[in-house]
């Protein structure tokens, strides 16, 4: 062979293997970038990265998440996008399989999976704050100090007795990373949507302010359950404060004892000296006794027009109640019930 083919085989040899190195560790750097780097046992799943993180924060999420099968390509990856300077706090939905180039281009948009939250019949705003920390990054400590901070209540228009009230029972849409301030925010925010100029009317109509409204509303929603019949007790409460009666609603002496495990209230819980206890004091409690659902708010604003002065649970225990117009008539219902629950042996 001559000295020419020699010099021409072995550039040719040199060739070849720069070509299959090159082949492999493009398709290994390719592999890198697009390959499957993401093993979800269950979907959904999510990586939660909170307010204030940075770059070896998200790492370390990752890591300890167990979701990402290759760190050290990931890190190539998100260092080769630039990624360390573009983080992003938020809850990202994750899917078996992804690639890097989509999990680091996921993380870097921002597009985070909202939560959907929703709180009803709450007895308290400590129990809110419990409710909504389930759902956002702020924790509950961090929302109930700030309801219960006077300059954000009176930020708002109200005051300790009546904030309950600006809540509104429903079902929304937050991003995770949603601090205390913007919750609380949000909800001031609904609360003016809910109040519209009909529903404000109807009020003005009743010669009671929303607050009001909502602090008898929170009666009707401890009194029933069934909704069919909550403007029917609405109206007994409107007839007895339109007569000057009291309303003597138990559920304000159980939340004036504060004894919440309170079955049957007893003459000792009725001595009680509250201006929650509606047996010593006329007229509405100074605020909500627990924030009350949509239906029993709509249930004031639309109360029955009857002449009913009283209302006794039925003694067929289906939850529902029995009116009554004077007080014997009262009395013997109430007898019925109080019969019925000897002979099914309730104390």
């Amino acid at each position: 062979m001559s000295k020419k083919k020699k010099v021409f085989l072995i550039i040719f040899v040199v060739f070849i293997v720069l070509a299959i190195a090159g082949y492999v560790l493009g398709s290994k750097y390719y592999g890198y970038i697009y390959g499957p780097n993401v093993k979800v046992e269950q979907e959904p799943a999510y990586i939660h990265i909170p307010n204030g993180s940075d770059y070896n924060d998200v790492l370390q999420i990752l890591d300890e998440s167990g979701y990402v099968i290759d760190m050290e390509s990931f890190k190539l990856v998100a260092e080769r996008k630039n990624y360390s300077s573009k983080v992003l706090a938020g809850r990202y939905e994750i899917h078996d399989g992804m690639s890097n180039n989509e999990l680091v281009n996921l993380l870097r948009s921002g597009k985070q999976s909202p939560v959907r939250l929703s709180f009803i019949s709450v007895r308290s705003l400590d129990i809110l704050a419990g409710k909504v920390a389930v759902y956002i990054e702020a924790d509950s400590a961090q929302i109930a100090n700030l309801l219960k901070d006077p300059d954000i209540v009176a930020k708002y228009g109200f005051n300790d007795k009546t904030f309950m009230s600006m809540f509104i029972p429903n079902t929304y849409e937050f991003y995770w990373n949603t601090s205390a301030e913007k919750f609380v925010e949000r909800m001031a925010e609904e609360y003016k949507k809910f109040w519209s100029e009909d529903r404000k009317q109807k009020a003005a109509n009743m010669g009671m302010s929303q607050s009001e409204v909502s602090t008898l509303a929170s009666i009707v929603e401890a009194e029933t359950q069934k909704n069919d019949e909550k403007s029917r007790v609405a109206g007994v409460y409107i007839n007895r404060i339109n007569k000057g009666i009291l309303l003597q609603a138990d559920p304000t002496v159980v939340y004036a004892v504060g004894d919440f495990t309170i079955q049957r209230v007893l003459n000792r819980h009725l001595q009680i000296d509250s201006p929650y206890n509606t047996y010593i004091y006329a007229g509405l409690p100074p605020g909500p006794i627990n924030i009350p659902s949509v239906s029993s708010i709509d249930a004031v604003l639309n109360y029955e027009k009857h002449n009913y002065l009283f209302f006794c649970a039925k003694d067929d225990f289906s939850g529902y109640h029995v009116f009554a117009v004077t007080n014997a008539q009262h009395e013997a219902n109430a007898r019925k019930y109080h019969q019925a629950l000897r002979k099914a042996g309730i104390r």
